[in-house]
């Protein structure tokens, strides 16, 4: 079986992490994983943070981590290219598996959307819709109608996920789950994630898998 980590962060963008893309690939490796999805956070605060002088400019910025990222792995890890969402209406966070640069070049008004005008265009644009955490401290419920899925177990030690109602709630209203380390800090272990049969080696096969549910939830290692 081949492990796939659907939830990490890199210093070179999200402000709260403290991981150096060595750091990533050095911990992924030695845990045995084989992919990985870049899910840095793609939020007003974060591009308030890098000084961006316009949408093009921390778009390129944004994307250029992972590409660090890619070249760093290059022969030993699987890297593809996600994100961690935010609109400025609260602080829900929502994980897109199958986005591009493309996509975020053209859609500079994407903060200021919310979960159901985005979910139409994420479909528009073959894009996965999963919140991240859906039942953390100050998170707010979404209709299940306007996602794709929800992050069932996230590994992040410093807050309770409550990971047992998510997958309560995903079952419920039959909504994909994902399995997440939320990785910031290298002191953490990587221990979430999904188990497949086959390696995962890019985005369009990862959305195939989650979308039929051919896979396994990583809980806790």
């Amino acid at each position: 079986m081949f492990k796939t980590e659907l939830h990490c962060h890199s210093l070179d963008i999200s402000e709260c992490a403290k991981v150096s893309v060595d750091d990533i690939v050095k911990k992924y490796t030695e845990a045995g994983y084989t992919t990985l999805v870049l899910t840095n956070h793609l939020n007003y605060t974060t591009m308030l943070y890098h000084k961006s002088a316009s949408w093009q400019e921390f778009v390129e910025k944004f994307y250029s981590a992972y590409e660090k990222l890619k070249e760093c792995a290059k022969g030993k890890l699987n890297i593809l290219f996600g994100a961690e969402l935010r609109f400025k209406q609260n602080i829900n966070d929502y994980l897109l598996f199958g986005v591009t640069k493309k996509f975020l070049l053209e859609n500079e008004n994407i903060f200021d959307l919310n979960p159901e005008s985005f979910h139409k265009l994420a479909k528009e644009n073959g894009i996965l819709f999963v919140q991240a955490h859906p039942f953390r401290n100050g998170m707010t419920v979404v209709t299940p109608n306007y996602l794709d899925g929800v992050e069932v177990f996230n590994g992040h030690k410093g807050h309770d996920s409550r990971n047992d109602i998510a997958n309560a709630w995903a079952d419920k209203f039959g909504l994909i789950k994902t399995s997440g380390t939320d990785f910031h800090y290298k002191e953490v272990p990587a221990n979430a994630g999904i188990l497949t049969e086959e390696e995962v080696t890019s985005m369009d096969q990862l959305v195939s898998i989650l979308k039929g549910g051919n896979y396994q939830l990583i809980l806790d290692n």
